[in-house]
């Protein structure tokens, strides 16, 4: 339950709020007398938070001999909550002059979920290619948007493990010992941290040619050592002309 509260905290609810909805969607239709006895709280609070519930459109108010409150069921509200986010974000965008960064710098990111996301933007924002290399565990986060780089005809490489398959992706099949990844997309950006919890992951993110280069030379290398245990050839595939060539 305690998970669930949290989420519904970041749609606009307090936790009162939060509580009390989720009483609701589980035990049905009551009243602020019943909300109140099955919660444990004062009746004071629950009123407060059903008031709350109603005006942003999570419950609705059932006009009978005693008034009763009715949850409005979590897709909806949800579905509602993401429409007006979606309309606040084009309006901010359009009326916010854009800071634009010197993407020369770099920049320390803290926190797997900005970790992730950074991922996520980076390879939603590819044009051409991307080189990940990433835990077989971890990949299926990402596996709608390198799909979606697929579908848009767009070279996928992918340095993890044999379990993990996607179509259309060029895979080197290679073991993970740890939660360390790279990420290189367009030869322009790279990425490279490690997936620890909320608290302790960090990553390193540039368009600074020198990480870039040192990023892009060692996938090569972990490519070409991957290639000679799996064929006893060395040399670079054709389809890596973008990396920097590496003497043996």
């Amino acid at each position: 339950m305690r998970d669930q509260i949290e989420l519904l905290m970041n749609f606009g609810l307090s936790r009162q709020e939060a509580k009390i909805y989720y009483l609701l969607l589980t035990e049905g239709i009551m009243s602020g007398y019943e909300a109140a006895k099955r919660a444990g709280m004062s009746r004071s609070n629950v009123y407060g938070a059903l008031a709350g519930l109603t005006e942003k459109g999570a419950a609705c108010v059932l006009e009978e001999q005693s008034v009763r409150y009715q949850p409005v069921p979590i897709k909806e509200f949800c579905d509602n909550k993401l429409r007006a986010f979606a309309d606040m974000a084009r309006e901010l965008e359009e009326h916010i002059p854009g800071f634009i960064p010197d993407s020369q710098n770099y920049i320390t990111i803290h926190g797997r979920q900005n970790i992730e996301d950074k991922c996520r933007n980076m390879l939603t924002q590819a044009e051409f290619r991307v080189y990940f290399s990433l835990s077989s565990r971890l990949m299926p986060l990402y596996q709608e948007e390198l799909s979606g780089l697929i579908r848009e005809g767009k070279k996928v490489v992918l340095l993890t493990e044999e379990d993990y398959h996607l179509e259309g992706c060029i895979h080197y099949g290679q073991r993970h010992e740890d939660c360390r990844f790279h990420l290189i997309t367009d030869s322009r950006y790279a990425l490279t941290g490690e997936f620890q919890d909320q608290v302790h992951s960090t990553g390193l993110f540039s368009a600074n040619p020198n990480l870039v280069k040192l990023l892009k030379t060692a996938l090569a290398n972990e490519i070409k050592l991957i290639r000679l245990k799996e064929t006893g050839d060395g040399s670079l595939s054709p389809q890596l002309t973008d990396f920097p060539r590496i003497s043996p």
